[in-house]
């Protein structure tokens, strides 16, 4: 059979068409990435965890979601952690603050120190903390004041006077001078506090310590909320859940949840030592659960563990019935009846959305 010659040109046209099909780059898709950059659960430390942290990092799948990089809460270690992820401080472009206590912040100190070593001429990174609160004993709580002595210790010991003598490039206010303090007053309500192109961060007030807020991003790849470590507004039971009011609120129709955890065996009817206060601040796993199946979240990813997994003290206090796996937070989510994914931290486990 004969082509005629008709027949012969489109067929050699379909044929060009279809080979420039196949040799076009896909089209590229935005993206999000949510790395907890630490999961050590209060103060103590355990076999080398990093201090609670959770990087989000927002972009296409051109550039492996790597456009924008937000930092929530700095413990111990997240330096290292995000050297452990290829992501230099200098790429921050806001690093925000769930409250004053220091397995949030501690890391802080060390990351702008760094960054003002190499990043002297800037960008400043926004550092965004709720407004100055007084707690009901009468101190203050400053995250304003934080980042305006961060460098204070390296200024008093002549150390930061000897880089400048070495470096003139590097400004002479430390790393506060590379900081952009921007404070809130946490709301009853989501209120957005920080915005870049496609990308906001909602904040609301939730209960801990005075000043705790709890955060959600939100992109056109989903949305995440990072609960800090919130508890129920009522400070110890009777009381419904011991979960968030407001961070349920702000997680309502959110794809991820990251939350600080705390294991029932810590309660106080289960000889662990453990102090009541400390325990009924927290969210129990098996509320968290609860709080995500009741907002339609597809993950809730625990940190901030309380125990560690395999640990056989949390600090000076003994785990009733020995060490805990992640079977076993597991386990205790599901008593909720959640049917979304749950991933129990450790330090650097990651989520990409949508699905890879």
């Amino acid at each position: 059979m004969h082509m005629n010659r008709r027949h012969a040109h489109w067929a050699a046209s379909l044929l060009i068409a279809l080979t420039l099909l196949s040799n076009t780059p896909a089209h590229s898709e935005p993206c999000m990435t949510i790395t907890l950059t630490g999961t050590q659960g209060g103060p103590p430390v355990y076999k080398g965890q990093a201090g609670a942290g959770t990087l989000v990092q927002y972009g296409d799948s051109d550039n492996a979601c790597n456009d924008i990089a937000l930092q929530f809460d700095a413990g111990r270690g997240t330096t290292q952690r995000l050297s452990e992820l290829n992501v230099p401080v200098g790429k921050l472009a806001a690093i925000f603050v769930t409250h004053m206590h220091s397995d949030h912040t501690e890391g802080l100190i060390d990351l702008m120190q760094l960054r003002w070593h190499f990043n002297s001429q800037g960008p400043k990174v926004d550092f965004v903390v709720s407004e100055d609160k007084l707690s009901p004993a009468g101190h203050t709580l400053s995250g304003r004041s934080f980042a305006d002595h961060i460098g204070a210790t390296m200024i008093q010991s002549g150390e930061m006077a000897q880089r400048l003598a070495e470096n003139k490039q590097r400004l002479p206010g430390g790393p506060t001078d590379l900081m952009n303090v921007m404070t809130f007053e946490p709301m009853e309500k989501p209120d957005t506090v920080w915005s870049s192109g496609d990308v906001t961060v909602d904040a609301i007030n939730s209960n801990h310590i005075p000043g705790h807020a709890s955060y959600r991003v939100n992109t056109p790849a989903g949305s995440v909320v990072i609960g800090g470590d919130a508890g129920n507004d009522k400070p110890s039971p009777p009381r419904g859940a011991s979960t968030s009011a407001q961070v349920e609120l702000l997680a309502k129709g959110a794809d991820v949840i990251v939350h600080s955890t705390i294991h029932p065996v810590m309660g106080p009817d289960k000889d662990s030592g453990f102090p009541a206060p400390i325990y009924y601040r927290q969210s129990t796993a098996t509320d968290l659960g609860a709080m995500a199946e009741k907002v339609g979240a597809g993950y809730l990813m625990l940190t901030h563990l309380i125990p560690p997994l395999n640990a056989i003290k949390q600090g000076p206090y003994p785990i009733p019935g020995g060490a805990l796996s992640s079977t076993d937070y597991e386990d205790a989510v599901s008593l909720s009846g959640y049917t979304g994914n749950t991933i129990v931290g450790t330090d650097l486990v990651s989520l990409t959305l949508p699905e890879q």
